[in-house]
C-alpha cells in the first residue's frame, strides 16, 4: 500500500470516527438535553427528572466517555496502519 493511500484511508476512518461519536454526543446533549426533555422528564433517575439530568449532568458524562473510546479507537486505527511507532 502506498503511503499516500495508506494515510487518506487512515484519515477517512478517522473521520468517520468523528462524525459518529459527535452523532452520539449531539443526541445525548441537544435530543436528550433539550428537544425530548418533556418525554424523559417522566423518567427518574436518582430523585432527578432524565431530562433535566441530561441537560445538566448527562452530556458531560457522556461527552467525557466518548473521549475515551475515541482514545482507544485511534490507538487501535495507529496500531492497524502502522503509525503506532515512533
Amino acid at each position: 500500500m502506498r503511503p499516500k493511500s495508506k494515510a487518506k484511508q487512515y484519515w477517512k476512518k478517522n473521520l468517520q470516527y468523528v462524525g459518529i461519536l459527535l452523532a452520539i454526543w449531539f443526541v445525548a446533549s441537544y435530543l436528550f438535553g433539550i428537544l425530548l426533555k418533556e418525554q424523559l422528564d417522566s423518567i427518574s433517575l436518582g430523585g432527578f427528572k432524565l431530562g433535566f439530568w441530561f441537560a445538566q449532568q448527562g452530556s458531560i458524562y457522556v461527552f467525557v466517555i466518548l473521549i475515551f473510546i475515541y482514545v482507544h479507537l485511534m490507538n487501535r486505527l495507529d496500531k492497524k496502519f502502522g503509525f503506532d511507532k515512533n
